[in-house]
């Protein structure tokens, strides 16, 4: 078996914050722009409906988060003894060190998740998708399961999937799976939530959103604390930083308290963003806090029907082809497989992609790593 030491020299050195606002001012000024340095400032709706949410659920979304999906179980069994394997997202680890014959190292925006993996033995980090803290070629494999279709932006997404081409090595593969629009069961879309058009075209686009100030890229946790249920103790907290993303959340709850529930003819034929709904009953010890901060600020709400707080988590569903269609043009990367799949305790259909990072389509063939999957 590989031995390989997890030292500094694993991971990048990234730019300061302060630095790269300051390298972006200078682009900026001199009338250029900078896509790479764009997509990496994060989108007020994935910090508020993302990793917030995340941050507040942990616990209880790492309960549910146990049993292994066949396609990528499958993926990581087939890999050669001692590869070391990047899980970019790894929630609360339920992949990490899947295949003991390998080495494994995780990573997730949400530092919550990344402490119960921490807890459990594994080695992680928290870290941004668009912005991997690994070397160039350092890993055999990647994966990313459920990730991408939490980024809000094209640009964001491609980034992302570049990102997890860099950090593995030429002859190396990469699984992504992404949350599919073409739902079997169609009645699946009536329980998330449609973004209206008016409030998609303030972030959704092929380009990366529009540059804000510097308080508003700073990534906070939910406060866990003493919360009195005051607006006006929160008035000035980043959970109101952003008054158009609570009103847009707000306004679609009524609509749909309202008329019960959201008519899926009335979803659009093209419609891809959505707020998709987490229940945290009221049993659970997290329940207290953050939730009850989250209530107060509209960014959650109380469903005394089902005895839970509702979050709603942002979500980019994607298309057939469209994950395809991100990866192509992509240099020393070839398609290897493709496919659509159902986890074994959801009901839930994804897109899938398997990558192989070589020079040609030669190489590919007779990469027997690549042949193995």
């Amino acid at each position: 078996m590989r031995k390989t030491k997890l030292g500094c020299s694993a991971f990048r050195t990234t730019v300061s914050y302060e630095e790269s606002q300051r390298q972006q001012s200078i682009l900026m000024s001199n009338g250029q722009t900078s896509l790479s340095t764009n997509v990496q400032c994060t989108p007020e709706i994935e910090k508020a409906y993302v990793h917030r949410v995340y941050d507040a659920i942990a616990p209880h979304f790492s309960s549910t988060r146990f049993a292994k999906w066949p396609k990528v179980a499958a993926f990581l069994s087939s890999l050669p003894v001692g590869s070391l394997i990047l899980d970019a997202g790894c929630g609360n680890g339920k992949y990490l060190g899947l295949n003991a014959q390998c080495f494994f190292i995780g990573c997730d925006i949400s530092a919550p998740l990344i402490n119960i993996c921490a807890d459990r033995g594994h080695e992680v980090v928290v870290a941004d998708a668009v912005n991997l803290p690994y070397r160039t070629g350092f890993g055999d494999a990647a994966i990313s399961i459920a990730v991408l279709h939490h980024l809000s932006t094209e640009n964001r997404r491609r980034k992302a999937i570049e990102e997890l081409v860099r950090v593995v090595r030429k002859g190396g593969l990469v699984l992504i799976t992404v949350w599919a629009v073409e739902q079997e069961d169609r009645s699946l879309l009536s329980k998330w939530t449609p973004l209206t058009q008016k409030y998609l075209e303030e972030w959704v686009g092929p380009s990366s959103p529009s540059v804000r100030s510097p308080q508003s890229f700073k990534l906070e946790s939910i406060p866990e604390g003493n919360c009195k249920g005051s607006r006006e103790e929160f008035k000035n907290s980043n959970w109101t930083s952003n008054e158009n993303l609570r009103e847009a959340v707000q306004s679609c709850d009524q609509k749909k308290d309202a008329s019960g529930a959201s008519n899926s003819s009335e979803i659009k034929q093209n419609q891809q963003e959505y707020f998709v709904p987490w229940h945290l009953p009221y049993h659970r010890a997290e329940i207290s806090g953050a939730s009850a901060c989250a209530v107060v600020n509209g960014l959650a709400r109380k469903d005394d029907k089902k005895g839970a707080v509702v979050y709603s988590r942002y979500y980019h569903v994607f298309s057939e082809g469209e994950l395809e269609r991100l990866v192509s043009n992509m240099d020393n990367t070839v398609i290897v497989d493709q496919f659509f799949d159902k986890s074994n305790c959801e009901i839930r259909g994804h897109f899938c992609i398997a990558l192989c990072l070589s020079a040609s389509l030669e190489d590919t063939r007779e990469n027997k790593a690549c042949k193995g999957y």
